[in-house]
């Protein structure tokens, strides 16, 4: 007995639509996972059967085969546990109709049944839309972000039951709707503001030279003179978001895990202000699993370095690409994928200590010392700014 039916896999901040093949044959009792699954998507088979048992289905004793095509890219993730425990369904003629050919199915179960978020809804129901089918079945949690994407049904479920009755005919779910326009409007307010800052008039108006071309930015100044504060309000004098921004800037917080529940859109441009000490895959993306970094976060917004000085000179130098192409590039083995990197690069730094005590020397007098009787005559520039420095 075999059954097929429609799930997603994601590339980059893109989906692709994935086929979940089920094959139920006599033999041993037996669970395998093929097609380049990862650890998470083999280890579904267990929470399939926790959650089959739990809801009030049979699990069949037979030798399962659930296979993801295409092969040759690799699955992540838990999003596999509902398309695999449907399939299983389906095989053994639990659900019937032609619904189960119209829907992508996407959603991590837990041991009793339920539906747990997932990471990409919102690329997934793009990938939806682009394969002409009438819509995706995801966790309720997911539906607001994935009905941002017009011309599709995005069923929220809570639990797997819900999801069987669905399909099967004998239960209906109300498509989830959003207003894209109040949603667009509540989510563009920014907690900070430009007109805030009390002073600084010459340092205002440098951000707002910057900000009207797209300049990259370097601050310079002692400690608690406002940098931190005023980059922190950059993003708020910069343009507004398109939709088709906010989209792309969605995906990738997406993608990554980071999407509010309560915020199924990001219409405020991004402010990333990493660590100094990050390392160049935290900063740009990759890992033995790639994700987007700090430089793909602050895609359509800022990028701040505070103490730029004391980042890595290999963390500064891979920066290169992302500024120049806007994008980065993270090549593997079986695959390459690209982010979207297009940031406005705002840097902070303290002054030179050795700047400091120039400074201070000219402030005490000590280069108008220059009569004979001065004993300190003739000390040395070095010993002078030592002792100042002590």
């Amino acid at each position: 007995m075999l059954a097929k039916v429609f799930s997603s896999a994601l590339i980059g901040i893109d989906a692709i639509l994935v086929d979940v093949e089920v094959d139920l044959a006599p033999g041993l009792p037996a669970f395998a996972t093929v097609g380049l699954p990862d650890g998470a998507v083999k280890e579904s088979k267990d929470r399939v059967k926790a959650a089959l048992k739990n809801s009030g289905y049979d699990f069949p004793p037979r030798r399962i085969t659930a296979n993801l095509a295409p092969a040759d890219i690799k699955k992540e993730g838990a999003a596999y546990d509902l398309p695999i425990s449907i399939g299983i369904l389906a095989a053994t003629g639990v659900i019937k109709g032609t619904l189960l050919h119209e829907y992508i199915l996407l959603g991590e179960l837990s041991l009793d049944g339920g539906l747990k978020p997932i990471r990409g809804a919102l690329s997934m129901a793009v990938a939806a839309k682009r394969a002409g089918l009438a819509g995706l079945i995801l966790p309720a949690e997911n539906a607001p972000e994935a009905a941002v994407v017009e011309g599709i049904d995005v069923i929220g479920a809570t639990s797997l039951s819900q999801v069987v009755e669905f399909l099967s005919g004998r239960e209906g779910i109300t498509p989830c709707r959003v207003d894209l326009q109040a949603l667009f409007s509540s989510s563009s307010e920014y907690g900070e503001d430009f007109s805030e800052v009390k002073g600084q008039e010459h340092a205002k108006r440098a951000l707002e030279v910057a900000a009207s071309g797209g300049h990259n930015l370097l601050m310079l100044g002692p400690p608690g003179s406002g940098k931190t504060m005023l980059a922190r309000r950059m993003p708020t004098i910069l343009p507004r978001m398109s939709f088709d921004e906010a989209i792309e800037t969605t995906k990738i917080f997406s993608v990554s895990g980071m999407l509010e529940k309560e915020r199924a859109l990001l219409a405020v441009r991004p402010f990333r202000s990493p660590h100094h000490t990050i390392s160049d895959v935290g900063l740009i993306g990759g890992g033995t699993t790639p994700k987007p970094g700090e430089v793909s976060l602050a895609h359509n917004g800022v990028l701040f370095l505070d103490e730029l000085p004391e980042f890595k000179k290999n963390v500064l130098e891979v920066l290169r690409q992302p500024l120049e192409d806007g994008k980065v590039t993270i090549s593997r083995s079986l695959l390459s994928l690209t982010y979207p990197a297009r940031v406005m690069l705002v840097a902070a730094m303290n002054p030179w200590r050795c700047v400091n005590l120039s400074l201070l020397a000219r402030t005490k007098g000590y280069k108008r010392r220059q009569n004979e009787g001065n004993p300190r005559r003739h000390q040395s520039s070095r010993q002078v700014l030592s002792r100042l420095a002590a």
